[in-house]
């Protein structure tokens, strides 16, 4: 079984916990969009939901396939995000950012009543890590934020650490949908995200980190038996 099959199970699991009447947070990502092409035939077949973009992209996809979209604002909240990850461990701690989106995807899952996160099982791990983190910053002052950036991995005992600025395909710097630059930053492990997380929001510049502490409540595993359900004890 392919990682993209798994990804699609695993978004139709996440179906089930969609019900008539909800305000549905929409991620970013290939994963996310399975789950987003399975609502919208849901959405076809009679299911009243309204959705809430976490990109661009995400909200053209959506609206191609014919889901109501509302903006963060015009609602008073979200009942359940439904969004993809780059990993995950144990304790359903994430980063997320892969695709460029992650400042409006911890918006909108921060929303939420319910952020529901569907991945195949490639992105289990322990510890975080293994998957660059993705860091947004203002682009003035980029390379003295990076700096500032590497010297709190340093101090976190994140080994190996580097920040690269992300590029776009034409080769310069690739802008998220508010405007921002984001640098990568690959480390062999992330032995503390909580202390690594607190450091970074101290960074002038920093805008928001990839890493997603206390906001999954449940994940659902696409495995090459079916899918498995792994949820949160309590979502701070």
């Amino acid at each position: 079984m392919t990682a993209d099959t798994k990804k699609r199970i695993a978004a139709e699991r996440a179906l089930e916990f969609v019900e008539d009447g909800m305000v549905v947070g929409l991620g970013t990502g290939s994963t996310a969009e399975h789950f987003i092409n399975l609502l919208a035939e849901q959405v076809w077949q009679g299911l009243s939901v309204v959705g809430v973009a976490t990109s661009i992209r995400t909200a053209e996809l959506a609206r191609e396939r014919g889901i109501p979209l509302k903006e963060i604002d015009e609602v008073l909240g979200i009942n359940l995000t439904v969004d993809g990850a780059d990993e995950v461990d144990p304790q359903l701690r994430l980063i997320k950012g892969g695709g460029g989106a992650l400042l409006r995807e911890k918006l909108i899952a921060a929303a939420s009543d319910r952020m529901i996160v569907i991945i195949d099982d490639s992105k289990l791990v322990d510890p975080l890590g293994q998957f660059p983190l993705p860091i947004e910053v203002v682009p003035f002052g980029f390379s003295v934020t990076s700096q500032k950036i590497c010297e709190a991995l340093a101090v976190e005992g994140c080994l190996g650490h580097r920040a690269t600025l992300r590029e776009g395909g034409d080769g310069v710097p690739f802008e998220t949908d508010s405007g921002h630059y984001i640098l990568d930053c690959a480390c062999d492990t992330i032995p503390k995200p909580e202390a690594l997380a607190d450091r970074l929001c101290r960074i002038p510049g920093v805008v928001e980190h990839g890493l997603f502490l206390g906001m999954a409540s449940l994940v659902i595993i696409g495995r090459t038996d079916g899918t498995e359900i792994i949820e949160a004890l309590t979502k701070s």
